[in-house]
């Protein structure tokens, strides 16, 4: 099972968790969670007028053996107006535009996307049951 938190957070929110959303799908082969803009296919959706944050910014998908991986997706835009990493504990690490990395199994962590033009973040908590 992997479970994720979302809370979309500007400058005067720092530290507020009001109006977190929550997602959860089962550790099986194919299984897809994804945040982003479009509600037609994001399970987490972020503000509409974040455009920071693509139609579908982010992708976790679960592999043949259960383990998750998240995906920056390409948006329509050749360099991002946003920079996304991964943090599990005290390591992060930025991800890539268009890249793929590893969730932690049985580990939990964060995935901060941050605008590049404004105070304000989208912070993805992820939790991956063993």
């Amino acid at each position: 099972m992997l479970e994720l938190t979302m809370a979309t957070v500007s400058g005067a929110e720092e530290g507020a968790t009001a109006g977190m959303l929550m997602a959860d799908a089962p550790s099986e082969p194919g299984a897809v969670l994804r945040v982003g803009r479009d509600t037609s296919v994001c399970r987490l959706v972020t503000p509409d007028d974040w455009l920071f944050i693509s139609r579908v910014h982010l992708e976790f998908l679960c592999g043949p053996e259960g383990t998750w991986q998240v995906t920056w997706l390409r948006g329509s835009q050749a360099d991002p107006s946003s920079e996304v990493r991964l943090i599990v504990g005290e390591y992060a690490q930025p991800l890539v535009y268009g890249g793929t990395v590893a969730l932690p199994r049985g580990g939990s962590g964060e995935i901060v996307v941050q605008d590049r033009t404004a105070p304000r973040s989208v912070n993805v908590g992820f939790y991956h049951e063993f």
